[in-house]
């Protein structure tokens, strides 16, 4: 069973979400399983928050 504070992605690691693959994200924190995400270069832009299941990282892309 995964504890809730393994996170599979790092705080500054690019992610997508499987929404919208072809938007680049930067998660930015991991709190009780959530993940808040940037938008690189757009820092007045609001944050986003995903759940493990609804993210990618370009590695799981290219499988």
């Amino acid at each position: 069973m995964k504890r809730v504070t393994d996170n599979k992605f790092k705080e500054g690691q690019v992610v997508f979400s499987k929404r919208d693959p072809s938007q680049k994200l930067i998660v930015r924190r991991f709190i009780k399983g959530i993940y808040y995400c940037r938008f690189p270069n757009e820092p007045d832009k609001k944050e986003l928050v995903f759940f493990e299941r609804e993210l990618d990282s370009d590695t799981d892309l290219e499988r």
